[in-house]
């Protein structure tokens, strides 16, 4: 399984000098099955260049965690849905009522865009099967609520011996109805190779922003020492953390994991960077 990161931050893409190391583009994610498929996790602006990086004649899954406008904002962009013989499989899940078919033809539609989808040349499916518990090439995928505003998913890929779970946009100890606890995710992240969470906020900005979606990277870090998680990438990153900010918060995390006598390998989450599990 390679798994490689398009874009990692949250609330709305930002660009500078300040920014380079980490990147700026909203929440895109691909994950290569050994069996050839590619999966996206996420419409954020990172999947423009990971458009330009499949082939003409592409065959790709999509795959939402919820329907929140960083998350979709690079799907109009798309470069395979303009490509004669590709083909994009796409989750049609239930968002605040809506299905996935539904939000992304308004998305695509006046006046949000002068492109509507008769115009788009690839074949594109909305699957209602890519939903809770299901398969795709040799990846087994599971599902489980995320705690946030309008509700959502995270997921976990399984290949032979070897997983990854992505848990963005997931705000720990506090509770928006969404059916899963702090308990649920210690399970649902238990033994992971690799896993992926929101970390947005600093404790001290916690303080103001509770309730907001999004947890603070202590807690996301005492949820992977309590699950056994082997490596933790810090996600969705604030749309203010510069570079050097987030190096500190990187470098926070490794000594209290030191001071807990874990050999948890953490890390910020930046563009343009691959995992092989």
């Amino acid at each position: 399984m390679l798994i490689k990161c398009w874009g990692s931050r949250g609330s709305t893409p930002v660009c500078g000098r300040q920014y380079l190391k980490y990147g700026g583009d909203t929440t895109c994610i691909q994950v290569t099955a050994q069996s050839g498929e590619t999966v996206i996790i996420d419409a954020g602006t990172g999947i423009r260049q990971l458009g330009k990086s499949l082939g003409s004649a592409s065959t790709s899954y999509l795959l939402l965690t919820h329907a929140h406008i960083d998350h979709l904002a690079g799907f109009n962009f798309f470069k395979p849905l303009f490509q004669p013989g590709s083909m994009v499989e796409i989750q049609n899940s239930c968002f605040s009522g809506s299905t996935v078919e539904k939000i992304l033809t308004t998305l695509m539609s006046p006046p949000f865009s002068p492109i509507c989808p008769k115009d788009l040349k690839a074949t594109i499916r909305f699957r209602t099967d890519l939903c809770g518990t299901f398969s795709i090439g040799s990846l087994r995928v599971e599902t489980i609520p995320l705690n946030h505003p309008n509700g959502g998913f995270g997921f976990r890929f399984t290949e032979g011996k070897k997983r990854f779970v992505f848990l963005t946009d997931n705000e720990l100890g506090f509770d928006h109805g969404q059916e899963a606890d702090f308990e649920d995710y210690l399970a649902f992240a238990g033994d992971a190779d690799l896993l992926f969470h929101d970390a947005e906020f600093t404790p001290e900005e916690y303080k103001m922003r509770g309730g907001w979606g999004h947890s603070t990277y202590t807690s996301a870090l005492d949820l992977t020492l309590q699950s056994g998680a082997k490596r933790l990438g810090l996600f969705h990153l604030n749309q203010y953390r510069t570079d050097v900010q987030m190096d500190e918060i990187q470098a926070d995390c490794r000594s209290r994991i030191r001071s807990a006598g874990s050999d948890l390998d953490c890390f910020g989450v930046a563009c343009n960077t691959s995992f092989i599990l």
